[in-house]
Formats: C-alpha cells, sequence, structure tokens
C-alpha cells in the first residue's frame, strides 16, 4: 500500500459522537476457493464508489468472472449524528474515494477492474497494484479464513438442508462474501433464482 493510503487510513478517524461498529460487518473470507485472490484497494472519483462497486459487479456477471474477482466492498461504518439536539444513526463511507476489490490478479481481471467507468487507477507504487497485508485488512474486519468448495458455476448441486431440502440445479453465481450458491427452483411455474448457503449443498459428480 502507498504512504498516500496509508496516510489517508490513518487520518480517518471516528469523532467522539461516532459508534465505530463497521455497518457493512465485513465477515467473510478473503480467499474462498481461489488461492491467488487477495484484497486490493482501487481509487475512484469522489462520490463514484457505490457507482463503481455497481458496474463491476454487473462486469463481473456478464464476463463470468466470479471465481477470479470474488468481492467488490465499500466499507461503511456507523456514525451516530446530533442535530438540534436529536440523535440519529447514519452510515458513512470509511474512505472516501476508495472501492476494495478481492480478486485474482491477472490481465484479465486488472483490465476489467482498471477500465471500470470511475476508477482512476489501483492504489500502489507507480500505480502497480499491491495487495492489502493482513494487519492493514484486520482494522476493515475482514476475515481471512480459507473457505474451499468443490463446486463452481455451472456445476450441478443438490440441496441436502433447508428450505430447499431435496432440490437440485445448476449453479448461477456463487457469492463468496455471503457463502452462498445462486441456482434457479421451479416456484408457481417459473424458473425464480435462490440463493443456499454452501453448507446446504453437494455437488452432483457427472
Amino acid at each position: 500500500m502507498s504512504e498516500e493510503m496509508e496516510k489517508d487510513l490513518v487520518s480517518e478517524e471516528v469523532s467522539s459522537d461516532t459508534d465505530a461498529s463497521l455497518a457493512e460487518t465485513p465477515e467473510t473470507a478473503e480467499n474462498t476457493g481461489n488461492e491467488n485472490a487477495h484484497w486490493y484497494v482501487v481509487h475512484t472519483y469522489s462520490g463514484y464508489e457505490n457507482k463503481v462497486k455497481a458496474n463491476l459487479e454487473k462486469t463481473i456477471e456478464n464476463r463470468h468472472l466470479e471465481n477470479q474477482i470474488l468481492e467488490v466492498r465499500v466499507p461503511l461504518q456507523d456514525v451516530v449524528e446530533v442535530k438540534n439536539g436529536a440523535r440519529k444513526n447514519v452510515q458513512r463511507k470509511m474512505f472516501p474515494g476508495y472501492v476494495l476489490v478481492n480478486m485474482d490478479m491477472n490481465d484479465e481481471t486488472w483490465y476489467v477492474v482498471r477500465n471500470t467507468r470511475g476508477v482512476t487507477g489501483f492504489v500502489g507504487p507507480g500505480s502497480k497494484p499491491v495487495p492489502l497485508t493482513d494487519a492493514e485488512i484486520k482494522p476493515l474486519g475482514i476475515k481471512t479464513d480459507t473457505v474451499s468448495v468443490d463446486f463452481g458455476v455451472g456445476d450441478e448441486i443438490a440441496v441436502i438442508a433447508g428450505v430447499w431440502k431435496d432440490t437440485a440445479g445448476v449453479v448461477q453465481r456463487m457469492d463468496f462474501g455471503k457463502q452462498t450458491a445462486t441456482i434457479n427452483v421451479d416456484l408457481f411455474g417459473r424458473e425464480t433464482p435462490v440463493e443456499i448457503s454452501f453448507a446446504e449443498v453437494r455437488k452432483i459428480d457427472s
């Protein structure tokens, strides 16, 4: 991480009226099924953080890069504002102008992220992407436990527990942050996507 980013991170202090708990509690794995994935910091135009997140997630879905770009996050924090004697809980971005991306850095993923509208570059010396260290990740509440699954997008899985037990379907999408797989099920005569926990499914051997 560059000295500039480190200064930005250090300078982001929560006021005495701030609840420092993370609104977007990142109780997710840094690496879920891709051993080469790490968290990187992407610089964006001010106010474009959520747009970058939405645009990038759409591109990931369209290009089927779910197993290479695992998660995009705009870190938030709960802040207590006091106005006219009234206390109000609001959410604020922890690091305005920055987005975190958990990804396997290669030519394709670099190109996709770098060319997302609103992105100005990766944080690192000479704009060379440098992954966050465990020490840098820890204050953000991101867990770095490794979670491994033996299936991916396009594989057929069977649901072995929960509401959709005994249902089977092809994995349409995987959310490594929430540790869920999305399959289509027949609901009221039409196919409807549902999210199933990784713990409630198993791969159907072909």
